[in-house]
This record gives structure tokens, sequence and C-alpha cells, in this order.
């Protein structure tokens, strides 16, 4: 979950008490929130970064404590293409003017996201070949700083899903057009971070399964590219859906998204993720009971409740040490 909380892209006692939180409550792994692999794959001017060396010691100390707590540390590297250079959500919405610290963002085509959006500009072939690199440089730093997962950002509206999707890719070169030209940013940038990320760690890719826009990008798209990033090495496939489209019409209920989960493992053969409205201990263990995903993923709950582990392994009677310093009161 983005914080919106870094000046320049670097992280601070925020993001290590934020995240050291989960960790001291029992998390298995705990992800880093959308990390721009250049500054202007920012969201928002105060989004979290991971463009320059510079960034890596506070990003070091973090993973340290998150490693210390028996948590695996993980991060999502990120860029957000046509949804860039916005204020955060307790700041308004809409454009940054530059003024205010904003920037021209970049995309697939020059289609701004809604009205209030900034217009972007096309990308070049060159630059989108700069932007795969900038994804594998930010992998390295990634392994420099500690992390053991990393995950490509590939949903809700930021630039490979722009790339993806025919609503927002209407491009007419070898990046736009057919479904083969469409996915190719994104195996290329999965292929380069995968030759940068050691073999013995989990590359996972977060995915927006459909547009829920007709005409835009389903599940059956969504399995095809599964199968082909299995085949370049990624491990799982971390499935959410939406954030493409101002006009999508979700369907929203609880746990429906692990539907998408299922079908991506079953018919792409790769392990997966359920994310979205799992609130309860009973209803994450069911999900991988029942072989819909591989783990569970989760976000606002973590928000409301740190120590969700501590607490789900109770109510399904096993037992998770707290950590020492706690044990008095579990």
């Amino acid at each position: 979950m983005c914080q919106y909380s870094s000046e320049d892209g670097f992280a601070n006692d925020w993001h290590l008490v934020h995240l050291g939180s989960r960790a001291v409550g029992g998390a298995a792994l705990v992800i880093m929130e959308a990390s721009a692999v250049e500054a202007r794959g920012r969201i928002s001017p105060q989004d979290h970064g991971i463009w320059k060396d510079e960034h890596i010691p506070l990003l070091a100390r973090i993973t340290g404590f998150l490693r210390q707590q028996g948590a695996a540390a993980g991060i999502q590297i990120a860029h957000a293409g046509r949804k860039a250079s916005t204020y955060r959500p307790w700041e308004g919405s809409g454009a940054v003017p530059p003024e205010a610290g904003g920037w021209q963002p970049v995309a697939p085509s020059p289609l701004p996201f809604q009205p209030d959006y900034p217009m972007p500009k096309e990308l070049t072939a060159t630059e989108i070949a700069g932007i795969g690199e900038s994804f594998a440089a930010a992998a390295r730093r990634a392994l420099e700083a500690g992390f053991q997962v990393v995950e490509l950002h590939y949903a809700h509206g930021y630039l490979m899903h722009e790339f993806l999707s025919p609503l927002s890719n209407h491009r007419t070169d070898e990046y736009g057009g057919s479904f083969e030209n469409r996915i190719r940013f994104a195996l290329e940038t999965a292929k380069a971070v995968r030759a940068v990320w050691p073999e013995r760690l989990p590359l996972f890719v977060r995915i927006s399964a459909r547009d829920w826009v007709e005409g835009g990008w389903d599940i059956d798209e969504s399995v095809e590219l599964s199968g082909r990033l299995c085949a370049l090495g990624v491990d799982l496939i971390d499935c959410s859906s939406g954030g493409l489209a101002p006009q999508q019409k979700i369907q929203l209920g609880p746990g429906y998204q692990a539907p998408f989960a299922e079908r991506i493992k079953r018919d792409a053969g790769i392990r997966t993720g359920a994310v979205g409205l799992i609130t309860s201990a009973a209803q994450a263990d069911e999900i991988v009971r029942n072989g819909q995903a591989d783990l569970v993923l989760l976000a606002r709950e973590f928000l409301r409740d740190p120590y969700f582990p501590l607490h789900a392994a109770k109510a399904l009677g096993e037992t998770v040490p707290a950590p020492i310093q706690y044990q008095r009161a579990f």
C-alpha cells in the first residue's frame, strides 16, 4: 500500500515503523509499496523510489529489521505511466502542476487517464527500452538492499498495464495493436529483471486480471500472459484487477478476485496469489486449502490490524510465536 510519505523517493522512519510493525505482527512476507524505477514513474511527488543508489542504505536498514523478526522482505517495483504526477489521496486528485513539483508523464499513447489527469507523452521505442533497463537496475538495487522477493507491478492502470490493454494502448508499432505486440514490453522487462535477479529468489508479477470494461484486457489474455511469464522464470502471479479505466464496473464481494487466481493457477500452470476483500483468517485459510491460490496477500486488512497473523493463528488453532517482548499479551 503506497504511503505517499517520501521525499525524493527516499524511505524514512515512517517506512521502518510501518513495515516493521507487520513483521513484528507475524507476517511471513512483507512487501514494500510500489517503488518507482525512475523519478517520472512516481504516482505523486511523495512516492517512494528505487531509481538511484543513494536509496539503498535506508532500505537495507528496513530489510535488516524485517529479517530479524522472521519475515521475508519484498519490494514492488513500478512505473506509474499516465497516472503519474498526481496529488496524494489526502490532498485531492488530478494533475500536480510543475510549480508544485509535477511533471509530464509518459505512456504508450497520448491518452490521459481522465480529464483532470495530465496529458502523457507517447514513449518512443528507445525510451521504452530505457524504462526496461530501469526496472532491471531497480532489481539490482533491491538485491543490494537485502530484499528477498521482487514484484513487478503490471496492474492497476500503471505503465505496464497501459501497454497490455487496448483501451490505453493505441500504438501502431511493434508495441501496439495485436496481443503479441501489447505484451512485448511486459515480457522484455520480466526477462531483463530475471537476468539480474538470482534464480534462488522469487520473482512475482502483479497483474490486473481484467479491466472490468467491455473491450478491455480480459482473463483469457491474463492466462496467456501468465504462461509466457512462467516460461521466462516468473514464480508467481499476484492476481488483482481493474484500475485502468474510470468507467470500470467491478463486481465487488468478499474474495471477489480469488477466482482469477484459481483460473490462472490451473490454466497457466503457475503459482498464484489471491488478494482483494480478504479480511478473516478462515477466509484466507479456505482459499489456500481449496487450492484457489498458493498464498494470500493482504493490504487494507493489514493497515487495520498490523498483528493480523498472530490473531489469525489463534483463530485457526495454530501457533505463531509473538516477539518475546510481547509474549505477556499473547
